[in-house]
């Protein structure tokens, strides 16, 4: 696929990760916000035009928690004639985080309502669909990928987990991190990863160890106390070409413990767009709070535990140059939140812990490279800024990517209102959009 192109879907609801679906909110796949379902026996086909996009984004189904198993890849290569920003890989590797149940996953969210309860933990990780060998089951069937030494790979990492952030590694080698979200960043290396439910990202491999047998793994990363999640552990295995005494097993990766905060955000304090003239904009973002508290306080008002039904919505004019400050709360508990927004990109200037400083804060602001992004995790008890410009009318949904919040209701919708031209207002329904 290359940009500018038309691609084509044929499945049920989904959305297309990454996407900025320009006027055209039909082909977004958000259920009951942009599109009623697909019905048994129907079809439904996505248009959306590739403009600005480059690098790894996916879709997925986003009818209940069918995205658990209905999701996959796109890859968006640069134009023809252009190159990458980064010397051409030998060779590129897909690689999608998913996360398997005994149970039927369709079951679990309304189960989960009927007790109050937490959904039910998956009982396994994946890496291309397979736990690894450390399960019984999959030790025949755990990926492989072979490589051969003084090369250099692209893995293309897709996170389609659905309630918790992972680390990844890989066993004596480095990633170089080169982009997220179909956006390039400056390159880094680091250990590992720490990668959120819904995220994507490129990372270039080289493999320059002896020969032998590697694990890549991955495993939870969970900022809340006393919660729990999967504990397990995911494994495939990166094997090289040339010939080698075979070890009795592969080199296992040091992967940072479940809460190691500090880890993650020094992964995330490293992520810096790589383009360094385009900045966001200046304008405040101009609706506040509807209830004031201390958002990270150990002892907060009762209230707050009573949840509210209703439907949120802000409406935005057409280029309104928008800044969004999303704060964690300690709220019954306080969590790391996958933030995805619908239908645009946007700038994360700034982030950081406890309760955002509208005086302080917004000086420490990152506005030379700030990382463009679709989803962005909210740190454990603190807050992140986004800035983005409201280009793109229509109807879009933001929501929690933890599955188990977007039941729980944590979105809302932004509506972004025509601009004054044809080429500014959103484009007519399609005449086969599903009926409810």
């Amino acid at each position: 696929m290359f940009i500018s192109c038309c691609f084509y879907l044929i499945i049920q609801e989904n959305c297309r990760h990454g996407v900025r679906q320009r006027r055209n909110p039909w082909s977004d796949g958000a259920e009951y916000i942009t599109q009623c379902p697909i019905r048994p026996g129907k079809r439904y086909t996505y248009k959306f035009h590739l403009t600005t996009e480059e690098g790894t984004i996916w879709w997925h189904a986003h009818s209940g928690w069918a995205r658990a198993t209905v999701h996959g890849m796109i890859i968006v290569y640069p134009i023809h004639g252009a190159h990458y920003p980064f010397p051409k890989p030998y060779s590129e590797v897909p690689i999608i985080l998913g996360e398997w149940w005994k149970k039927d996953v369709m079951e679990i969210p309304g189960n989960a309502n009927k007790t109050g309860g937490e959904p039910l933990l998956s009982d396994a990780y994946t890496i291309n669909g397979q736990p690894g060998d450390l399960y019984p089951c999959s030790k025949q069937d755990t990926f492989k990928i072979t490589v051969e030494q003084g090369k250099t790979y692209l893995l293309r990492i897709v996170s389609a987990v659905m309630d918790e952030n992972l680390f990844f590694s890989i066993a004596k080698h480095k990633l170089i991190l080169l982009g997220t979200y179909g956006c390039y960043t400056k390159p880094f290396k680091t250990d590992h990863i720490m990668i959120t439910p819904g995220q994507s990202m490129d990372v270039l491999l080289q493999a320059n160890q002896p020969p032998s047998l590697y694990y890549m793994a991955a495993r939870s990363y969970s900022s809340t106390f006393g919660a729990h999640f999967d504990t397990t552990t995911t494994t495939a295995i990166v094997q090289y070409r040339q010939s080698y005494d075979p070890t009795p097993l592969p080199f296992f990766p040091r992967l940072p413990p479940f809460n190691a905060t500090r880890r993650s955000t020094e992964f995330t304090r490293q992520l810096r767009s790589l383009a360094t003239e385009e900045h966001p904009s200046k304008e405040d973002f101009p609706i506040n709070p509807p209830r004031k508290f201390d958002y990270t306080g150990k002892k907060l008002p009762e209230n707050l535990l009573v949840p509210e039904f209703g439907t949120r919505v802000v409406v935005l004019e057409y280029n309104a140059g928008v800044e969004l400050i999303l704060q964690g709360t300690n709220v019954l508990a306080s969590d790391n939140h996958p933030i995805h927004l619908h239908g645009y990109s946007f700038y994360v200037v700034g982030w950081g812990f406890g309760n955002f400083d509208p005086i302080k804060d917004p000086l420490r602001y990152n506005l030379v490279d700030p990382p463009e992004e679709t989803t962005v995790g909210i740190p454990n008890n603190g807050w992140v800024a986004l800035r983005f410009r409201a280009d793109n009318p229509g109807v879009w949904l933001m929501h929690c990517h933890l599955e188990r919040h977007q039941s729980w209701g944590m979105g809302m919708v932004f509506i972004v209102k025509d601009g004054a031209t044809p080429r500014t207002k959103m484009v007519r329904p399609p005449s086969d959009l599903p009926e409810c």
